[in-house]
């Protein structure tokens, strides 16, 4: 090797390594104080690129745990409120089987009408209360039900119907037209409250299958998104007990590497010996 104060070959090498050392030690840094692997498409454009799409998706799912939500809230105040709504027509029951008593008078009448009449306005305010975030399943607003996302896509939905629970509808028949004064009067209501009895159990059970798809549905997705951000991990996450001790190797490197470099620099020095 030529001995030259212009060119020392020995010291541009120590300084490529020690360039090299350092470059890789601020890459490793980088993903300590990150925890990731992958932060940016420089870093590897295909990983990056995958990642990003879980990402929107988990995104998505997020969204349609949101509307799940909705559904299962929707559902409960509906299920609450007509498990309210069928307490009171057993309790009308009551009053009904009581008027078909012939032996009833004007004024004992009068009084179980009284009674029939509140109780089914309470039915009525008990529908127009089952109301969470502007919907109600049970006041004849949502004729088609209600549809909620199923999936990130924006494609499946699930349904809630929503019945009809409204005083004279097809459901409830009783109205406040109805009245207890008489003995045909009781029972043309008997009649129909009977049926709305029947009509409301069948409405209130094909809810409560739908409230519990949607809270299956709902778990589901919960799952998915967990299943989905520990794939983006998987592809990004940097393992920080490897970069541990990547750090500590790469730091004793940095210092030979100086080392290295100070003592090619001491090289022409040695030119000075040979003209003394």
């Amino acid at each position: 090797m030529t001995n030259s104060v212009h060119t020392n070959a020995s010291a541009a090498i120590a300084l490529q390594n020690l360039s090299r050392t350092n470059e890789r030690l601020g890459q490793v840094q980088s993903r300590i104080s990150t925890g990731l692997k992958v932060e940016g498409a420089k870093d590897n454009a295909a990983i990056w690129a995958i990642a990003q799409q879980q990402r929107a998706d988990v995104g998505a799912l997020s969204a349609v745990k949101s509307s799940l939500d909705r559904a299962t809230s929707l559902a409960d105040v509906g299920l609450s409120a007509g498990e309210s709504i069928s307490d009171l027509l057993n309790q009308l029951k009551e009053k009904v089987v009581l008027a078909k008593d012939d032996s009833l008078k004007t004024q004992s009448r009068k009084l179980l009408d009284d009674d029939f009449k509140a109780l089914l306005r309470a039915i009525s305010s008990a529908v127009e209360n089952a109301t969470f975030d502007g919907g109600n399943l049970l006041n004849g607003s949502l004729t088609n039900g209600i549809k909620f996302l199923a999936n990130a896509e924006a494609t499946s939905f699930v349904t809630l119907s929503a019945p009809n629970l409204t005083l004279g509808g097809t459901i409830i028949e009783l109205s406040l037209s109805d009245s207890l004064t008489t003995l045909s009067g009781a029972t043309a209501a008997l009649t129909k409250l009977d049926d709305s009895i029947a009509q409301l159990n069948s409405a209130l059970g094909s809810l409560g299958a739908q409230a519990k798809q949607v809270a299956a549905h709902r778990t589901f997705v919960g799952k998915l998104t967990d299943t989905l951000e520990a794939g983006i991990g998987n592809l990004v996450d940097a393992d920080l007990a490897k970069e541990s001790a990547r750090l500590q190797a790469l730091q004793v490197q940095q210092q030979l590497g100086a080392q290295s470099l100070s003592i090619a620099n001491q090289a022409p020095q040695i030119i000075l010996s040979l003209f003394q």
